[in-house]
């Protein structure tokens, strides 16, 4: 990988023992084979990776990704419901952890412990706590691990991330992220049965004991606090890192989290099953400028800086915009001013290459730690009704009881966390 394309500052080496030589085909376990694990499989495929194995814990999803992922790299992967096989299997090199949120911190946990490099989706984990735990275990262990926030890969954000350092946006003042979606009613429906094939007590593992709901399983779930972290940790993370990593750049510093957050957010559109807030407004304070979240799930139409979803700077000189197509930079008179287009996300290519190097990869779980905690903050917010301090050097919330009950969670006894 060329180390011009990486974050100076960032920038460090996972030392241990290294088993791939040059030429080894790095295999791969896939566990939550759904949506963005598929993709990501698929991906990492098409960047020289072998599947060796399937992991999942509903016969639905393997019969439907496993022809996929066997057409793509020309075998079949092995099939399995209990991820702690995919640990003690000797020939795998690395995990991709898709599981919903709620698994993210046992699984991620105990693949650090069983010597595997870890391919961990957005957001890291559902508490500040654990976030610190795996960071802390992926340290320990001297693993690789790459977290899903894929514009860490993709070159135009860096260059926006580069030109947001560079000071010609003159003193940056406000710093913007917003979401614009419409969001369908997922309605109301009542309690029922698992579909056949399907383990249901361990998809819930360390979440509390739930009868079953179709509202409660495959892709909804992201919508109830038992499983997931509000559209914040669900999309919010990504264009809340994309501000992180401007930030960075701006203070030459890796950690880079705020001291005050307040907000205001709640469900003001659809009246069906949902828990997490659908609409929200949730200021950082960093103490010489302000980071905004915006959220909106009643409309797709594009927001006032021309993007659906996407992260702006706004400094005394100029304003800097970037999304999935590029990034621009407009005056504070008005002229246009410099610009880019958009670039290839090389996220899972990265993570291959830095399992070989054994440096650390682009979205290293440290930056995708602190861009969750972000997230973790906006949702404390939520739950308390009311603004926090926060102290970034400790990560906990000076003389706030109630805050600070919030930094961790419990698990259902039947699935306490990996000691590691």
């Amino acid at each position: 990988m060329n180390s011009g394309n990486r974050r100076t500052f960032l920038m460090g080496a996972v030392s241990g023992a290294v088993s791939l030589g040059a030429g080894d085909r790095i295999n791969l376990a896939l566990i939550g084979a759904r949506n963005q694990g598929r993709g990501v499989a698929r991906r990492a495929i098409a960047a020289g990776a072998r599947i060796k194995t399937l992991c999942d814990i509903d016969d639905a999803i393997n019969a439907k990704v496993n022809p996929e992922l066997a057409k793509d790299q020309g075998t079949a992967p092995e099939y399995v419901k209990d991820y702690r096989r995919v640990l003690d299997d000797k020939e795998i090199d690395a995990v991709i952890i898709a599981a919903p949120d709620h698994w993210h911190t046992h699984m991620a946990l105990a693949a650090c412990q069983a010597g595997k490099d870890v391919f961990l989706e957005k957001p890291v984990s559902q508490t500040i706590r654990e976030g610190q735990m795996i960071r802390d275990a992926a340290r320990k262990y001297k693993r690789v691990m790459q977290i899903g926030t894929m514009r860490r890969s993709a070159e135009h954000f860096r260059t926006a991330a580069e030109y947001v350092g560079s000071g010609k946006l003159g003193k940056i003042c406000m710093v913007k992220a917003w979401m614009c979606q419409l969001r369908k009613s997922i309605g109301a429906p009542p309690d029922g049965t698992p579909p056949p094939g399907a383990d249901y007590d361990m998809w819930l593992g360390p979440a509390p004991q739930r009868a079953f709901n179709s509202n409660r399983f495959h892709y909804n779930w992201r919508f109830f606090w038992d499983y997931g972290n509000s559209e914040l940790g669900n999309q919010g993370v990504h264009m809340l890192d994309v501000a992180l990593f401007g930030i960075q750049k701006m203070r030459k510093a890796e950690k880079c989290l705020p001291t005050h957050v307040s907000g205001q957010s709640g469900i003001y559109w659809l009246d069906d099953a949902k828990e997490v807030p659908d609409t929200q407004v949730i200021a950082y304070d960093f103490g010489d400028f302000l980071l905004n979240w915006e959220l909106r799930s009643f409309n797709e139409k594009h927001a006032l800086e021309g993007t659906q979803a996407g992260t702006g700077f706004y400094g005394t000189e100029g304003v800097l915009i970037v999304d999935g197509r590029g990034w621009r930079v407009q005056s504070n008179s008005g002229e246009p001013g410099p610009s880019s287009g958009p670039a290839p996300f090389q996220h899972e290519k990265n993570f291959l290459e830095c399992m070989r190097s054994r440096q650390r990869p682009n979205a290293d779980i440290e930056i995708g730690r602190l861009s969750t905690t972000l997230c973790h903050l906006g949702n404390i917010v939520h739950h308390l009704k009311r603004d926090v301090r926060f102290d970034p050097a400790t990560e906990t919330f000076p003389g706030d009881k109630q805050a600070n009950a919030l930094l961790g969670k419990s698990y259902r006894p039947a699935y306490p966390l990996p000691k590691v």
